[in-house]
C-alpha cells in the first residue's frame, strides 16, 4: 500500500478546538461538571491523567480559550461588544523554569484584561450600571503542565489564589497528586480530584463512527474490526486516535480508497511513531 510523503494528502481530521462535537466523550463530560464544582465552591481541583488522554483539550473547550485569548492579547485586549456571560475561566500553561515573579506578572495581566473583558457582557456601557448579582470578577483559573513548576513557583499560584478568590484547576501527568501531597499549605486546598482516562472501547468506537470523511458505516463488519484495529493501535488514547486517523485519511486518498480499512489503520501505524502514553 502506497504511503508516499509526496502525494496529495486528505483533509486531516478537524482540530477539536474547532470541533467540540468530535471530543463530546465521557471524560469529556466529566471533566466539565469537575470544572463546575471547583469553580462554584471556589476549591483547588487536581486533573491528571496520561499524556495525550484530551486533558488540556477539555480545559481549553472549558474556557472556550480559541476565542477568549487573542481578545486579551496586547493591542486588543478590550473589544466592546464582543464578550459573553460565559468567559468565566483563563486558561495558563507556565514556561518551563518560569520564576514567581513572572507568574505573579502574567496572572495578574491575566485576570485584570479578562475581568475588562467580562465586563462588557454584564456591564450596561450606556448607564455603567452593573445587574444585580452579576460579577466581572473570573471565577476559575486552569493552570495547565503544572508538572514543570518548582516549589516556589507552586506557592504563587496558591498566593494568587488565596489573593483572588476564584477557582483554580492544576492539571498534569500521573504522580502529581503524590507530589502535591508534599505541600500541605497547597495539598490542604484541594476540594476536588479528576483522574482524565483514556477513551474506553466503546467511547472510542462511538467517536470514530462520527469522525468526518472516514467512510464508516457503524452497522458494517468491515468498519467492526476497522474500529478494533484502531482501538489495538491506539488503547483508547485521544491524541493517538486523532494522529493515526489523519495519517489513515492521507494514506486512503493515496491509495483512491473512499474508505478505511484495517490494511489502511496498519499502514498508518507503521509510518508514526507510537509513544506509550
Amino acid at each position: 500500500m502506497t504511503t508516499s510523503n509526496t502525494a496529495p494528502a486528505a483533509t486531516a481530521a478537524v482540530p477539536c478546538d474547532e470541533a467540540p462535537e468530535l471530543v463530546s466523550t465521557l471524560e469529556h463530560r466529566r471533566f466539565g461538571e469537575f470544572a463546575d464544582a471547583v469553580r462554584a465552591d471556589r476549591y483547588i481541583g487536581l486533573c491528571y491523567g496520561a499524556p495525550g488522554v484530551g486533558k488540556t483539550i477539555s480545559a481549553r473547550s472549558y474556557a472556550d480559550w480559541q476565542h477568549v485569548r487573542p481578545l486579551l492579547g496586547k493591542d486588543n485586549w478590550l473589544h466592546q461588544g464582543t464578550a459573553r456571560p460565559d468567559w468565566h475561566t483563563i486558561f495558563y500553561t507556565p514556561l518551563v523554569n518560569a520564576s514567581p515573579i513572572r507568574i505573579n506578572k502574567e496572572l495578574n495581566t491575566l485576570a485584570t484584561r479578562h475581568a475588562l473583558l467580562r465586563a462588557e457582557s454584564v456591564i450596561d456601557f450606556g448607564t455603567g450600571r452593573q445587574p444585580h448579582g452579576a460579577s466581572i470578577h473570573t471565577e476559575l483559573l486552569v493552570v495547565d503542565e503544572a508538572d514543570r513548576l518548582a516549589y516556589r513557583a507552586l506557592e504563587q499560584v496558591r498566593d494568587f489564589y488565596d489573593r483572588s478568590h476564584l477557582g483554580l484547576i492544576l492539571i498534569g501527568m500521573p504522580g502529581l497528586e503524590k507530589r502535591l501531597a508534599r505541600y500541605p499549605q497547597l495539598y490542604s486546598r484541594i476540594g476536588f480530584v479528576h483522574h482524565y482516562r483514556n477513551l474506553n472501547p466503546t467511547e472510542l468506537a462511538r467517536v470514530v463512527a462520527g469522525w468526518p470523511d472516514l467512510g464508516l458505516n457503524a452497522s458494517d463488519p468491515a468498519t467492526v474490526e476497522t474500529i478494533a484495529a484502531i482501538t489495538r493501535t491506539t488503547s483508547g488514547n485521544f491524541r493517538l486516535v486523532t494522529r493515526l486517523l489523519a495519517q489513515a485519511q492521507r494514506i486512503a486518498a493515496i491509495n483512491n480508497l473512499d474508505r478505511l480499512t484495517v490494511e489502511v489503520i496498519d499502514a498508518a501505524r507503521d509510518a508514526l511513531v507510537i509513544g506509550t502514553a
